[in-house]
């Protein structure tokens, strides 16, 4: 049996399950700062088990990947029990295992997220491109709708909702659709040059909205097009 909650901990849990993002995060904030007490580990629990009926988000991922990168054994025990292949269902229709990239992310270590995110695009599109180590636009056309969704949902969760291709092309539409617009605001271009890779670009939440993942961007507009486009992104098919 869990401990009863206390008064505060009653006001926490409403902060907690606001529609309201500051008090959820202001909540979320509290109970990580000290986890393993009872009813912050109570609230933390029902907290995370919700997104066992609902979809993912960034800031249950900000809970799961605090408590992950944790040394306490029961919440360790709890996590392997409740979420034993990760916290983003990683579902496939190709039968790709997205499982490394989600690693990455939850170690924070962004440069190789956006590796393996390149890599299992190639995966994607076939022997062809895992030889070339890069897609064609047309390639691209042809990913599931599944499987992109995958991906971009790990990055939009594990960045606190500023990466991801959905976020990239919210950002193109706003724009409208000018690649030139594009381009800066993502620290993808400044003053006409190419951001250099992999040093000029930013490895961390610091980096402008949108700025990852930037594997698309490698291989000149007409693959970012076709991501842009492809229906994964269509808000009929969510």
């Amino acid at each position: 049996m869990p401990p009863a909650l206390t008064v505060d901990s009653s006001e926490l849990r409403d902060s907690l399950f606001s529609e309201s993002e500051k008090r959820q995060l202001q909540a979320i904030d509290t109970l990580l700062s000290d986890p393993s007490h009872g009813d912050h580990w109570t609230l933390l629990q029902e907290f995370l088990l919700s997104f066992k009926s609902q979809a993912v988000n960034w800031r249950g991922a900000k809970v799961y990947r605090a408590l992950w990168q944790g040394d306490n054994l029961k919440i360790q025990d709890f996590l392997d029990e409740h979420f034993p292949q990760g916290f983003v269902p990683l579902t496939s229709e190709a039968g790709i295992d997205y499982s490394p990239i989600e690693a990455a992310l939850l170690d924070e270590v962004y440069e190789l997220a956006d590796r393996l995110t390149l890599q299992k695009m190639c995966e994607l599109a076939g022997d062809s491109a895992v030889q070339r180590k890069w897609v064609y636009f047309s390639e691209v056309n042809q990913f599931p709708v599944t499987d992109l969704q995958t991906l971009d949902t790990l990055w939009l969760v594990y960045s606190e909702g500023k990466f991801g291709f959905s976020v990239q092309r919210e950002m193109w539409l706003g724009v409208g659709k000018v690649w030139e617009k594009l381009w800066p605001k993502m620290g993808w271009k400044k003053e006409n040059i190419w951001t250099r890779y992999p040093g000029g670009f930013t490895w961390d939440l610091s980096a402008p909205k949108g700025h990852l993942p930037l594997t698309n961007q490698l291989r000149g507009v007409r693959v970012m097009d076709s991501l842009m486009t492809h229906p994964a992104f269509n808000p009929s098919t969510f």
